[in-house]
């Protein structure tokens, strides 16, 4: 398992779980990382929060009930792809500590490889950015229950790799996990 110190097969799966506010820049990282994985002939799934609310998780609300059933969703799905040898990157919110640490003692159950990273860029980084307009519409009313807003965000107390988005390329942040990865012995 990631993080045991034990030798893990190059072909092996795992799930990279990218988890922080509204654009913190994690879907970002996530698909710059499929691309040069793919390169290097892994098989990689990119499980977006967005995409996957649209679709397995429609119908949910973004209330705390809701959350944690989308993200213990999505984490049934990466641990799936994972046991089968494909690297599943998870670009999710996942707002809430044990949400995020019931999807990891899944993985743990079933012996497959877990990494946790945590796009930590700021609140107001992430306001600025405002990739899907979500912050204009906190800051008109149009919606409320935004994340690391008006509705808390318990960031990991203790991820398996921290990166500040801000002020490094998108390279950079997914040559980071790459080079986690390719440490625990997952490439």
């Amino acid at each position: 398992m990631a993080g045991t110190g034990d030798a893990r097969r190059a072909d092996a799966g795992a799930t990279v779980w990218l988890t922080g506010l509204p654009s913190a820049g994690k879907t970002t990282i996530a698909r710059a990382l499929a691309g040069r994985l793919r390169e290097q002939g892994r098989r990689v799934e990119v499980l977006d929060g967005d995409e996957i609310r649209a679709s397995l998780s429609a119908g949910l609300g973004f209330g705390r009930a809701d959350r944690h059933t989308n993200v213990q969703r999505i984490g049934f799905v990466a641990e799936l792809l994972a046991s089968h040898g494909v690297l599943a990157l998870v670009p999710v919110i996942a707002p809430y500590a044990d949400s995020r640490e019931a999807v990891r003692r899944r993985h743990r159950e079933h012996g497959t490889a877990y990494v946790e990273v945590h796009v930590a860029t700021p609140v107001d980084v992430c306001s600025a950015r405002d990739v899907k307009g979500l912050y204009a519409k906190r800051a008109a009313g149009e919606i409320s229950g935004l994340t690391g807003v008006d509705d808390p965000y318990e960031a990991p107390a203790a991820p398996d790799l921290r990166i500040d988005s801000q002020g490094r390329t998108v390279a950079e942040c997914a040559a980071a996990v790459h080079a986690l990865l390719t440490e625990r012995g997952l490439l």
